[in-house]
């Protein structure tokens, strides 16, 4: 099974991520116009989608564990959900608020779950900017390694954000959550077998 999977994901390009990603912007506006609130709708669903593919992406590493090996999608899993959630942020300050700057900044300063997910959002971006070649040649890979475990408390201040909304999904957000804690659990277990076995 797990040799299947191997050879799936080996004949299977990255781009196709990146498709299906566009594929599912799509459905989320169509879903929009079709409602009556639609701003509200598509805020939501870019959100939820944003948050369900970097959680996909955390779960590369575990997998891998497993000897499901699907590194060569990260990359594109990482960029596709950092989309959704720069559009997620612009269907909310723009379609949503109209880009009345007193209301945003209000929320930002007010709101604690809107500063938490914007916070999750601004964590995400050098790792958007860096998910390059260049970028690792450039920085090093030790240093690129490490500015790229920003990912893991940024995508857990975007699990804690969708429990915060708590007006919709309720049992959905507290399933990301507790995906996403259990996930960041395996990985510093994982850590720190491996350092106590290096001593």
């Amino acid at each position: 099974m797990i040799a299947a999977i191997n050879t799936a994901a080996r004949r299977t390009p990255a781009w196709v991520i990146y498709a299906a990603a566009l594929g599912l912007a799509a459905w989320a506006l169509y879903a929009a116009v079709n409602s009556p609130d639609p701003a509200k709708v598509l805020e939501r669903e870019l959100g939820r989608r944003g948050l369900q593919i970097l959680v996909a992406s955390l779960c590369v590493t575990p997998l891998r564990w497993g000897g499901v090996n699907l590194l060569k999608f990260r990359r594109a899993l990482g960029l596709m959900g950092f989309m959704f959630i720069g559009l997620h942020l612009f269907t909310w300050s723009v379609l949503d608020l109209g880009l009345r700057w007193s209301v945003i900044l209000t929320d930002l300063t007010k709101r604690p779950y809107i500063i938490i997910g914007f916070l999750a959002f601004v964590a995400l971006i050098p790792l958007a900017l860096t998910s390059n070649a260049w970028s690792i040649k450039r920085l090093g890979a030790l240093r690129w390694r490490r500015l790229h475990w920003l990912a893991y408390p940024a995508i857990l201040a975007g699990a804690v954000h969708f429990v915060m909304i708590g007006k919709v999904y309720t049992l959905e957000s507290a399933l990301y959550f507790a995906a996403v804690a259990g996930l960041l659990v395996a990985r510093w277990v994982k850590t720190a077998r491996k350092a106590r076995l290096a001593l």
